[in-house]
């Protein structure tokens, strides 16, 4: 977004720094599936300056943040039970629901798009996904990761241990079919890059757009960014 030349503000539950799941960061307690399950070597690399950017070392709390001030959201993912405070939020599912309701972009990947799904339409009282497709993390995505970490990591890949996300947000929906899975059975096992955007599924329906996880990252980058040039 920055090299479009947009300006990125961050934002925490109450201004103070975040920082990415350490696990995903260095490859940590993963055993032998360290490679497939942590983040690739040139994502880490990019956080890394992330770190020390100033736009992320000076987050806005939640409750400073006003729908009017943005041109558009973008909200991450993640899966440790950390995740549960950003999903839980009422300040950030009123600005989204905000956000929404002024036509402006709204992009989430992950379980970003759980967040979305918890948002409620002030006209309607019903999610602001009521009527619009989606994708998101898939169960199949979801649960094999636990199934393969569980012996060792427990519950780890399981942000809510009653319900995947795919279960919740379909929930939330007006019809099931709603939430789109996407290429790659039983799970997409490409992952796209900067040169090979094919490989990430995105859905975009009117300003909301989603994607399902690290693998669509690009993609789906390039797409929001596209939105915001729509907008502005």
């Amino acid at each position: 977004m920055q090299e479009a030349g947009y300006s990125c503000v961050f934002a925490s539950p109450d201004g103070h720094i975040a920082q990415a799941d350490r696990r995903m960061l260095t490859g940590e307690d993963l055993g032998l599936l360290k490679s497939a399950l942590m983040a690739k070597r040139d994502a880490v690399a990019v956080y890394r300056e992330l770190e020390k950017s100033a736009e992320f070392l000076a987050p806005l709390p939640y409750h400073k943040i006003e729908s009017q001030s943005f041109d558009g959201v973008f909200l991450p993912g993640g899966h440790d039970k950390g995740m549960r405070e950003y999903l839980e939020s009422k300040v950030l599912q009123r600005f989204i629901a905000q956000m929404l309701a002024s036509d402006k972009p709204v992009g989430a990947i992950c379980h970003g798009t759980l967040l979305v799904a918890r948002s409620r339409a002030e006209a309607t009282g019903k999610s602001v996904l009521w009527g619009r497709r989606t994708t998101g993390l898939t169960k199949r995505q979801e649960l094999i990761a636990y199934q393969l970490t569980r012996f060792y990591l427990g519950d780890y890949y399981l942000t809510y241990p009653e319900i995947t996300l795919e279960d919740e947000v379909k929930g939330q929906l007006q019809r099931s079919e709603d939430f789109l899975c996407g290429p790659g059975f039983p799970f997409p096992l490409a992952r796209d890059s900067a040169q090979q955007l094919q490989y990430g599924f995105t859905v975009l329906d009117g300003k909301y757009l989603s994607a399902r996880w690290p693998g669509d990252a690009h993609r789906f980058a390039a797409e929001f960014v596209r939105l915001l040039r729509q907008e502005t």
